[in-house]
């Protein structure tokens, strides 16, 4: 007798497209995700993890100007969406729990090309 699916699973089937056996993919598998989320870059993509890097403005008090500033974060790359992510895509990552030394945060989804951003 086969398990029917819930509603939860076939919606989380059609947002990643594919199933995965990842368990830190906040799809498919345990994760949660929760706090802060950004949009950056692709600058390196490695085994189950990619760097993106994306520009914030900081506020300096003493001259009263504000600067702009590079920020860097390592995020968890899930088996699901690895094919589709390339480097210069623009993809949204979210904070989840600590995964390792460097990876606090998880890629939710892919929002534009290398080509689209042009």
């Amino acid at each position: 007798m086969e398990k029917q699916k819930t509603k939860q699973e076939e919606r989380k089937e059609k947002i990643a497209g594919a199933i995965c056996n990842d368990i830190d993919c906040p799809v498919h598998g345990n994760l949660s995700v929760r706090g802060r989320s950004f949009d950056g870059k692709v600058i390196r993509k490695f085994n189950k993890r990619i760097t993106i890097e994306f520009e914030r403005m900081i506020y300096i008090q003493k001259y009263e100007r504000y600067a702009k500033s590079r920020t860097k974060i390592h995020a968890r790359l899930p088996r699901c969406i690895e094919e589709q992510i390339n480097l210069g895509d623009l993809i949204r990552v979210q904070e989840c729990r600590p995964l390792s030394k460097i990876i606090h945060f998880v890629v939710i989804k892919k929002l534009k090309d290398k080509e689209e951003i042009k």
